[in-house]
Formats: C-alpha cells, sequence, structure tokens
C-alpha cells in the first residue's frame, strides 16, 4: 500500500502520461545533445509493480497453524458421524435402485405366500412382549419433565437422553423400597400393538410379525398386544395396573367374539416366564390368584408359541447386576479405557446403568434358575464339551430338514481347552481354570461371611439412626469412604469386604445368589419376595401356592390342560455369553463399581473364553440350556412339572447372518430379537394360528447339543 500511495503522489505532482497499460510514467525533455538515457520512472515502475506481486502474494498466503491435537471426544464425534452417513447414504441407496437388479429382488413375504396356500386366520392372537422392548410413556412427572406428558420416555425415539439425561434416568427408575412408583412419577405402559411394534425408529421387534399376520386376515379384533410394565415384578403388575386381569378378560372375550375359538398365545423373551405365571395365576384363587376355573387355560388355549424362551434364566443378568456390563460393554471398555467411566460433566454411565436397573425388580426374574443342578458346578456344566465354532463354519452344515437326533458332536470343533461354564464368576483367569481342589474354598466360612455382612446391611435399612456405626464397620480400612447418597449401594461395603469377596474365587449358580445379595441387598431383599431360583422337591407343598414360584417352571405346575400345545422356539449357532472373568477395578474413586470383567483374560485361538466371557450356543442374549430344556426334557411327556402330559415341541432356527447390507436384519437371523424376522419361524407362527399341530409342522426341529445336554442333567421328573 505505501508503493501505491507514493505512486499517486508522483502522478499528481510531476506532469504525467499514462502508459497505454494502465501504469503512469514520466516524459521529461531530452537535449539532443545528450546522450539517449533510460527513463528512470520505468525503473521505479518496474519495482513498484514487483512491490505489488510480492504484496498480492503474502496477501493470498494464509498463514499455517500447527497441528491441531484431537481429543477422545472428537474420535468418538467423527466416528458417529461417519457412521449414520454411511448408513443414511446405504439406506437411500437401497430405496432408489430398482428391486429387480441382481441380488436386490425382495424375497416373497411368507404371509403373501401362504395365504395363496390358502391359510387364513382362524384362532385369535395374543401378543406377550419381553424385557426392555415395550414402550413406555409419562403421565405424570417431576418439574424437569415439563412438556413430556404422554411421551415416550421408552421405546421412541430417546431423543430426551440427549437433551436431559439425569431427568430421563430419574423417571424410569422404581422406588428402591416398593418396587412400584417413586414419589410424582408415573410411567405406564404404552397400549396396544405400537407397544412393541418397533423398539426404535426402524429397529423391528413385532412389526415384521404383524405385518404377515395381517396378510393372512389378522387385525385389531383377533389381534391383541398385552403390553404391561416389564419393570415391575409380575405380580405388581397386577397389583399396580391390573394388567393380569385385563389380560384374562382380554382373552376371554377374543374367545367369544372370535367364534369360540381357542387363542394362540406368542410371548417373546422375559414375556414367556410373564405369561408362565399368568398360567398358574389365572387359576388360583383370590385375592392371590384370578379365579379362573381349574380348567380354565385348557378351555381358553389352544397353544403357546415361546420366541427366545428364558425359562431358566440368562447369566448375563449376573454381570448386569454386578457391574452394568456385558460383552459389548468390556470391549468398549478394552478399547477406549476410561471412556464410560469419565467423570466429565458428571455423566458415570456404568454407574447410572446399575442404580436404574437395581430398581427394576424384573431383574431378578432372569437370574439362573435350578442352582448347580441345571447351570453345573465347579468341576462340571452340561456344555462341557462344546466347542466354539464360527459362524462360517456352522452354515457349512447341510440345511433344512427335521432332525431330533442331531447329537453326534460334529457340528462344532472340539477344542483341547477345558472351560468351566458351571463357574458363572470367577474372579481371575486362574479361577476359572484351576480343578476345584485348588480354587479357594467357598465353604461354610466364606457363606458366613457374606451372609455376617448381609445381616449388618439388613439391621442399618431397619433402623436407619445406627447407620453411622455401620458405615464405621464396613469402612473400617478407609473411614472417609461414605459418599453420602448411595448410587450403587456398593458404597454401603468396605473395600476389604469387597476384596475378601474377590480373591480368585468362582461362584457357581447356587454360590451366586449369596454373591448379589452381598452386593444388592436392597434389591435382593425387596425382589426375592417375588421371585425363587431354586427346584422344588415336593411340588403338592402349600408353599408353591404363593406366587413367587409361579414364573420358575423348577417350582411349579403346568395347568391341566392335556390338547394344549408348548412350543420353544429360538435361534440357534450364536456365541452366547455363559460365564464372565471378573478383576476388581483400579478405580477407587467415590460411587464407583469396584468390579469388571477382564477384557484380558482369553483362551486358546479357537476357545470359548474371549475378552473375559466365555461362550456357548445361543441366540446372543439366551443359551440353548435355557431355552430348550423344558421342552427337550422338563416337560416332555408326562412328568411332575407336567402332569397333564402338554404335547411339547422344540423349534430351532439355525442362525444365518444377512448376505449383504440391503438384507437388513436378515430373513433367516437366530439372534434375539431380528429372530422376529426370520421367515422360517413367521411361518411356524402363521400355520399355528390357522389350526395346523405340532405334528403337522413336522415335530421337532433339532440342530443344537440341546437333547445330549438334557441327559446330562440329573433332575427327578
Amino acid at each position: 500500500m505505501a508503493s501505491i500511495l507514493r505512486l499517486r503522489k508522483l502522478c499528481y505532482v510531476e506532469p504525467v502520461k499514462c502508459s497505454p497499460l494502465g501504469f503512469e510514467s514520466f516524459e521529461s525533455p531530452k537535449s539532443e545533445k545528450e546522450p539517449f538515457e533510460p527513463p528512470k520512472i520505468e525503473i521505479l515502475e518496474k519495482q513498484l509493480v514487483d512491490e505489488i506481486v510480492v504484496l498480492d502474494k503474502q496477501k493470498r498466503k494464509k498463514p499455517k497453524r500447527g497441528p491441531r491435537e484431537w481429543r477422545c471426544v472428537d474420535y468418538c464425534c467423527w466416528i458417529i458421524g461417519y457412521l449414520c452417513t454411511t448408513w443414511w447414504l446405504l439406506l437411500l441407496l437401497y430405496h432408489s435402485l430398482p428391486a429387480n437388479l441382481p441380488g436386490l429382488k425382495v424375497a416373497e413375504p411368507p404371509g403373501v405366500r401362504l395365504k395363496r396356500e390358502g391359510v387364513t386366520a382362524l384362532h385369535p392372537l395374543v401378543l406377550v412382549p419381553g424385557i426392555v422392548t415395550g414402550g413406555l410413556e409419562l403421565w405424570e412427572g417431576k418439574p424437569c419433565s415439563e412438556g413430556l406428558f404422554r411421551k415416550r420416555l421408552w421405546g421412541g425415539s430417546f431423543s430426551e437422553i440427549f437433551k436431559r439425561p439425569l431427568c430421563w434416568l430419574e423417571h424410569l427408575s422404581l422406588d428402591n423400597e416398593t418396587g412400584l412408583d417413586p414419589p410424582g412419577i408415573r410411567l405406564r405402559a404404552v397400549p396396544g400393538l405400537v407397544a412393541a411394534d418397533y423398539f426404535a425408529p426402524g429397529y423391528f421387534v413385532w412389526a415384521v410379525l404383524i405385518e404377515n399376520l395381517a396378510r393372512v386376515g389378522y387385525e385389531g379384533k383377533n389381534m391383541y398386544m398385552a403390553a404391561y410394565d416389564w419393570r415391575l415384578s409380575f405380580q405388581n403388575t397386577e397389583i399396580r395396573d391390573q394388567a393380569l386381569s385385563r389380560l384374562k378378560s382380554k382373552i376371554e372375550l377374543m374367545y367369544v367374539t372370535n367364534g369360540y375359538k381357542k387363542v394362540v398365545v406368542v410371548p417373546h423373551s422375559m414375556g414367556v416366564i410373564y405369561f408362565l405365571h399368568f398360567l398358574k395365576w389365572v387359576e388360583s384363587p383370590p385375592p392371590m390368584g384370578g379365579g379362573g376355573d381349574p380348567g380354565w387355560c385348557d378351555k381358553h388355549i389352544k397353544a403357546i408359541m415361546n420366541i427366545g424362551p428364558a425359562f431358566l434364566g440368562v447369566p448375563k443378568t449376573v454381570s448386569s447386576l454386578l457391574s452394568a456390563e456385558g460383552k459389548d460393554v468390556a470391549f468398549i471398555r478394552a478399547m477406549a479405557p476410561g471412556l464410560l467411566d469419565s467423570e466429565l460433566l458428571g455423566l458415570q454411565t456404568l454407574e447410572h446403568a446399575l442404580r436404574v436397573s437395581r430398581t427394576w425388580d424384573s431383574m431378578i426374574s432372569l437370574m439362573p434358575k435350578g442352582g448347580e443342578t441345571i447351570w453345573g458346578n465347579l468341576d462340571w456344566s452340561p456344555e462341557e464339551d462344546y466347542g466354539c465354532v464360527s459362524a462360517k463354519k456352522t452354515n457349512m452344515q447341510p440345511s433344512g430338514g427335521i432332525n431330533i437326533n442331531n447329537t453326534d458332536g460334529k457340528r462344532g470343533l472340539r477344542v483341547q481347552e477345558s472351560v468351566k461354564h458351571g463357574r458363572i464368576i470367577s474372579f481371575g483367569k486362574d479361577a476359572s481354570r484351576l480343578p476345584s481342589s485348588q480354587v479357594p474354598n467357598l465353604g461354610s466360612k466364606h457363606t458366613a461371611f457374606l451372609h455376617s455382612q448381609m445381616d449388618l446391611s439388613t439391621r442399618v435399612q431397619s433402623n436407619p439412626p445406627n447407620q453411622q456405626e455401620f458405615v464405621h464397620a464396613t469402612t473400617s480400612t478407609n473411614p472417609n469412604t461414605s459418599c453420602g447418597e448411595i448410587m450403587t449401594e456398593y458404597d454401603e461395603i468396605s473395600r476389604e469386604s469387597i476384596r475378601k469377596v474377590a480373591e480368585n474365587k468362582a461362584y457357581t449358580a447356587r454360590s451366586l445368589i449369596d454373591l448379589v445379595r452381598f452386593v444388592a441387598p436392597k434389591m435382593m431383599q425387596r425382589a426375592e419376595a417375588h421371585f425363587s431360583h431354586g427346584i422344588a422337591e415336593n411340588l403338592d407343598d402349600p408353599k408353591y401356592s404363593h406366587f413367587k414360584y409361579w414364573s420358575n417352571p423348577l417350582e411349579t405346575k403346568l395347568p391341566d390342560a392335556p390338547d394344549m400345545e408348548i412350543y420353544c422356539l429360538y435361534g440357534v449357532g450364536i456365541p452366547t455369553e455363559r460365564s464372565y472373568v471378573y478383576k476388581l477395578s483400579p478405580s477407587d474413586r467415590c460411587r464407583s463399581i469396584p468390579f469388571q470383567i477382564d477384557s484380558s483374560a482369553d483362551g486358546s485361538k479357537d476357545g470359548c473364553l474371549k475378552g473375559g466371557v466365555s461362550f456357548v450356543d445361543g441366540d446372543e442374549s439366551v443359551p440353548v440350556l435355557s431355552a430348550g430344556f423344558m421342552c427337550a426334557k422338563g416337560w416332555r411327556g408326562k412328568t411332575r412339572f407336567n402332569p397333564s402330559g402338554i404335547s411339547t415341541y422344540v423349534r430351532e432356527y439355525r442362525h444365518k447372518p444377512p448376505a449383504s447390507l440391503f438384507e437388513g436384519r436378515g430373513l433367516e437371523s437366530g439372534a434375539h430379537v431380528d429372530i422376529m424376522g426370520n421367515v422360517a419361524l413367521i411361518e411356524d407362527v402363521l400355520r399355528v394360528a390357522a389350526g395346523a399341530t405340532g405334528e403337522e409342522l413336522g415335530g421337532d426341529r433339532i440342530y443344537s447339543d440341546i437333547l445330549r445336554m438334557s441327559e446330562r442333567i440329573n433332575i427327578r421328573l
């Protein structure tokens, strides 16, 4: 700029003549006698032009900034952004491409094909959702929930999680003393088929099955979704909402209005044991029961088609109650240490998840049932020779056909590594492998220690003024660890006591009940009034008329309904969590979880122990043992659990992952929720609803080792 101003000054002061190129030059008189010299102004012009060019280049050049240091949050945001963008692009591409391109042709829905074959709606249908999949809407809340009246807080867009997460968690929690609504908060199950057709936008649960049922003639008058608040204990759904009474009335109404046709009930996951509770409740006398006649079930129910049944519990429930973990959380912890434990903005993710889930009594209904008789001990388990197989090898097996004797052991890769699945919780990899003689004794001394700690906790709950005495007793090694508000119940336990609970010990299905009582005394004291996990010695004992036993198939009898049928429909061929290797958490901060899965614990290359979790065959959530044992053995024929000889059928669906991203979640998936879109399962449900029997379907269809596992279980039938 300075050069330009100097140039303009020269132009105005001296007589100038502008050059045709737009640059100004001087003309000075030349003497003929003087030799010719180039005008000095040309040199000046050249210098000015050079300066202008240099200034222009400098102006265009942007100052270089140093490389930005990326934080963990930046990486997470970019990864999430890339994933979302890729997903939406693929979705757009899928819907924009013509359906007749090779590999993109949409398979004919089973409902369309069966309708063409003459299959039509006959028996009314009742659908019973499982845990988590049913929507919950707000009817009354705290001031922080303003504007959310009758909006879904669960089973929707989940936008409120990001807007007001702590308010959202507060409203999902139940009262820690009663197991019912906290003061000033009312969440209720969303009614109708929309309660569980989609869990979130684009993620179906019942929607595909409902759509295919509609194609053969089903609609609102002959199909009903028995929605309930899945957080409550089963008996509390009746006490608070009269959910069992409404289900009884609805079945009776559908029976009458559909030409006295019996009802086909289709429960899923935890809904299976919820409806098992209903079977006993409906024929029991009031006030505890529904007051139906002894033949009510035989009169009104044709078949119960249990999808992904959790009859004998789910081992992953134990890890959820101990540390709010599973294989996925353990993987995230291994890949990004500290991410889930971050105290940034006060979000301690796992602590909040643990605090909320421990108020849900329904979680206890999914604890393993049957003790060591069913799940094994320190040295034995029914799946002891199971070999983990990759999905690719599993899918190389011949497909289709009925096979009830497929127990030759050739389906899996047998490995030399000994996995002791009966040790559901092991503290340290050595404790999961050592012979039982070398595992620290869990006998009377250890049990007495756990009970002494639980008794101390119980005294505190019943006598609050002495709480400081309790804190002093349980925090003797560090008297300043009390945190005031209890978030996870772990703050009521001294670190010394927690260390003694671990110490390389292993816990089986019998001893882990004491372990959960120790780490979650408030929850267990409340929930064990509603659930039991043993095996009945004498089912005629009057004590088994109490509702706490009704959801345990090993402590209750099926109704007297010889014409009814029971199906166990579940996926196989997916590694499913069975037992865990734990370690003490390195964190000592206030309100922290002292245990975590040891993600560094791995077995051999082809073994079943990966990242601190050992796997068996199942549907990714429920092991085959829990899903199939009752239909394969416990209820097969006339047994003390099935005195009227109700026919039972095992129908397994071998998992086949989707061939491409365009296939969505797969038409042959065996996963716990995705199986609801499995073409073969939908066809079985439609045929039974249209009047077919189990024999007409082809009887059992078994691909797993369930028959061999059942033979190994020594239980009196």
